[in-house]
């Protein structure tokens, strides 16, 4: 669905994130920043709070490594139990090569899977480039309009180091 949006148009990655900065303190929310690489503080300047990744990736692993010790000592133990050479039954270091194995597999899948439905990327999914010049040297700063006042905020950003300004029917919605 097509929306208006205030979209500034910076040339250095120190003005977006000074202009991020003012902006937010001037409680406008700012609907997304666009930027040809990642922009240290930025996250912060907009109040993005932190990943739940690494908290789904360290689950993973756990369940991992419990599922292949948990098989491993069942079909020792219980289901196929082999003397090997009079060793125990019970070994757990030669559990240990399979169980870290199954517990980066299962972690890293999970956390790609993970990653792309939070971030929304599924097949067929079409970015949202605003200015080719946002993949190469670029950042695009987009603000609802309708959450601020466009004379105000185009003095804002200009201030702050904005090349342009300028009010765009966009859908960019996830």
């Amino acid at each position: 669905m097509k929306k208006d949006y205030v979209i500034a148009t910076f040339e250095c990655d120190e003005k977006v994130l000074h202009a991020t900065e003012k902006v937010v303190a001037k409680n406008i929310d700012i609907y997304d920043i666009y930027t040809p690489f990642p922009v240290h503080g930025l996250d912060e300047a907009m109040g993005i709070k932190r990943s739940i990744l690494p908290y789904v990736t360290l689950l993973a692993g756990l369940t991992g490594m419990i599922l292949a010790f948990s098989f491993q000592m069942w079909v020792f133990n219980i289901s196929w139990p082999v003397n090997f050479g009079g060793k125990p039954f019970m070994s757990v270091p030669s559990f240990l090569p399979i169980t870290f194995e199954f517990t980066v597999l299962l972690g890293a899948h999970t956390t790609v899977a993970a990653f792309l439905a939070i971030n929304k990327l599924f097949p067929g999914k079409q970015p949202t480039i605003i200015d080719p010049a946002q993949t190469e040297d670029k950042f695009i700063m987009a603000i609802d309009k309708e959450k601020a006042n466009v004379d105000d905020l185009t003095n804002l950003l200009k201030e702050q180091g904005a090349v342009q300004v300028e009010v765009q029917n966009l859908d960019l919605s996830i």
